[in-house]
């Protein structure tokens, strides 16, 4: 019988550009090999300062809008206080105030219990640093 707590860490590796990186098929592998049909809580955590979890509609421009709207209410040429890195660094310092990094969801009879057209995703805006961990927890 599964522990009725369970986590993996994803390593993955973001790329050198701004990304919405669908984490939902990873979500579910796990759930698969951990949850065996119970009920409980799946918790993403990203350890990171300047990358988030949201839950969005991928693949119909909703990923390419969130980007979007974070470049809008954060621009790279606002005068940031937080100045290493890249120039505009400092503002993917403050995303994860409105991307937290985390989420914690629904399980139900051992699947994901998302919406129609949701996903979990990573936001990644850090071009510095392509090389993330996302931590998948499960409460049964």
């Amino acid at each position: 019988m599964p522990d009725a707590f369970d986590t993996r860490v994803l390593h993955l590796t973001t790329g050198s550009r701004e990304t919405v990186r669908d984490l939902t098929a990873d979500c579910a592998s796990f759930l698969d090999e951990v949850a065996a049909g119970r009920d409980g809580l799946l918790n993403i955590f990203v350890p990171h300062a300047t990358a988030g979890i949201a839950v969005l509609e991928t693949g119909a421009g909703s990923d390419d809008d969130l980007l979007t709207i974070l470049q809008t209410l954060l621009p790279a040429d606002h005068p940031w206080h937080h100045r290493h890195g890249t120039p505009g660094h400092g503002r993917d310092h403050v995303l994860p105030a409105l991307v937290p990094p985390h989420a914690t969801l629904p399980v139900v009879n051992g699947r994901l219990e998302l919406g129609t057209w949701q996903s979990v995703c990573l936001v990644d805006t850090n071009v510095d640093n392509p090389d993330r961990k996302v931590r998948l927890s499960f409460l049964g």
